[in-house]
């Protein structure tokens, strides 16, 4: 039997283009148990980052990989 899956979305700042895009993909993919990671590229302000896995990531895991993606960051209200 299937075990359900968590979405979750984060706001990510510093993202401008496909190989952002690509980068910030590659790191969140590579997190243990993500399935799928999808980004809705803003232009400006904050991209939206959903991603899909068998349990909820950290915070601290999601920004360690968009740091090392290229140095973005969370938004935070």
């Amino acid at each position: 039997m299937m075990s359900e899956q968590n979405t979750q979305s984060f706001s990510v700042v510093g993202m401008t283009c496909d190989h952002c895009t690509n980068a910030v993909t590659s790191e969140l993919s590579a997190l243990l148990g993500v399935h799928t990671v999808a980004v809705d590229l803003a232009s400006e302000g904050a991209s939206t980052v959903t991603v899909v896995s068998d349990a909820p990531l950290s915070e601290s895991d999601v920004v360690t990989a968009l740091d090392e993606a290229g140095g973005y960051h969370l938004a935070h209200g």
